[in-house]
């Protein structure tokens, strides 16, 4: 069995990687938008895709408050990308992957990012503090707003008819995009509850593949309608938040 000392170093290896793997999903978008290889909207896809895959290191901390410094960290660094600022990387950060929406701000900054950083610190300090044993509830809810959220734009942009709007959202969505977004999101959920609750179930509690299921289908019904009703500026944290605290409380009521 691992000492103390053991663990930490462990502990420590694993915080390096993670944190060199989400440096690289941030400077070699900018790199390339700086040579102009891809444009800003594709940057900013790319980091809002990659970056958040390092919640998956979640479950593997003896330590379960190390993902909260990480995400933590990486939070204050992006608050602090703004076009006023005067470090030179988070300015040419911020104009890398920043949106017109963003530049309209008082202080403008990467609210968008921002706000994604924010939901995952939030909820990997929740569950450090009270379940570290079932990460993988935050693991699904992070991942939704990864994969089924740029696909639902793709697929709304492009093949959406059945427009579904509110006023409050400040935002058009489709039927097919909401549609895509549901499907997305159940195949995200099933593979965080399934790879860390029966694949690798010795560092989380283990579900059964009937638990999987319901789990998954509930968490996006959840997100669907969270992220249909949300509006556009704080859809990364409310579906995140939203999806993954009703599905975790519903579980132990």
């Amino acid at each position: 069995m691992p000492s103390s000392i053991d663990n930490f170093l462990i502990d420590l290896g694993v915080v390096g990687i993670t944190f060199l793997y989400v440096l690289l999903t941030i400077f070699i978008p900018l790199i390339l938008y700086k040579k102009e290889i891809i444009t800003k909207f594709t940057a900013r896809k790319v980091v809002h895709l990659f970056a958040g895959l390092s919640i998956l290191s979640s479950p593997f901390y003896s330590w379960s408050l190390w993902p909260t410094i990480l995400a933590g960290t990486l939070t204050v660094l992006v608050f602090l990308s703004s076009k006023e600022t005067k470090v030179k990387k988070l300015k040419e950060l911020y104009d890398a992957i920043s949106d017109e929406q963003e530049d309209g701000l008082k202080r403008a900054f990467l609210q968008g990012p921002f706000f994604y950083s924010l939901s995952i610190t939030s909820l990997v300090f929740i569950f450090g503090i009270f379940a570290p044993s079932q990460f993988y509830f935050p693991i699904a809810g992070i991942l939704i707003m990864i994969i089924p959220d740029t696909m639902a734009s793709i697929i709304g942009k492009r093949w959406g008819k059945i427009s579904i709007s509110f006023n409050w959202t400040n935002s058009k969505r489709t039927l097919e995009g909401s549609l895509t977004f549901f499907g997305f999101s159940f195949l995200v959920c099933f593979l965080s509850f399934y790879l860390f609750g029966l694949l690798i179930s010795d560092i989380q509690i283990s579900l059964t593949i009937d638990t999987i299921i319901i789990y998954s289908l509930i968490t996006s019904c959840i997100a669907t309608v969270i992220e249909l009703i949300s509006p556009s500026t704080y859809d990364d944290l409310t579906v995140p938040l939203g999806s993954t605290l009703i599905i975790y409380l519903l579980t132990i009521l």
